[in-house]
């Protein structure tokens, strides 16, 4: 009985010890996923250099969702899915980081500006997943939301993150930069 006892213990100890390791690698694998999805923004320079980049790359999405054709919407919803989590991890990064250093200095109106467009984003993912059967209004869509992000992007990048630049020291560019990437980590 003692004997028993003993197996069953070990048995019990190597189970425990196996289920620890194993919940270990999948955080390790989680931390690792995350920091895949947000190393091209953390790479790309600066905090207004890095949603730049991320500027773009959702452009590339936009195009590969504009040239879906009819009978392709498994491959547009797929885009889709993609599109909503590039979009929704830029919000968080702009919202959470960028958009508090602009009120901070002085820019309270154009960062609520932005904040406001961020909520049409979200009107016009909603919009486009309901669509994605039917070609005709689902480009139509897509075509009015880029017109609308880019004029957005433009806005940003031309005008508003040079003037927060210019407001921020190294020390404070660099502080804005890891707020941001710690916020883009949170959904990558």
């Amino acid at each position: 009985m003692a004997l028993h006892a003993s197996l069953s213990s070990d048995r019990h100890s190597h189970f425990l010890l196996g289920a620890g390791l194993g919940m270990g690698l999948a955080l390790l694998g989680a931390a690792g996923r995350k920091l895949m999805v947000q190393a091209p923004t953390m790479l790309a320079g600066d905090w207004d250099e890095a949603l730049a980049a991320e500027h773009k790359a959702t452009l590339l999405l936009f195009d590969g969702l504009a040239r879906t054709e009819d009978s392709a919407t498994a491959r547009r919803t797929l885009l889709l899915m993609q599109l909503k989590h590039a979009l929704g991890k830029h919000a968080l990064e702009e919202e959470n980081a960028v958009y508090p250093a602009m009120r901070e200095h002085g820019m309270t109106e154009e960062a609520d500006a932005l904040n406001a467009d961020h909520g049409y984003v979200k009107q016009y993912l909603y919009e486009l997943s309901d669509l994605a059967a039917d070609n005709g209004a689902f480009q139509q869509k897509l075509a009015a939301f880029r017109t609308d992000i880019e004029a957005h992007m433009r806005r940003e990048e031309e005008e508003l993150f040079p003037r927060l630049r210019r407001a921020l020291d190294e020390g404070a560019t660099g502080d804005l930069t890891r707020r941001m990437n710690q916020e883009g980590l949170k959904l990558a």
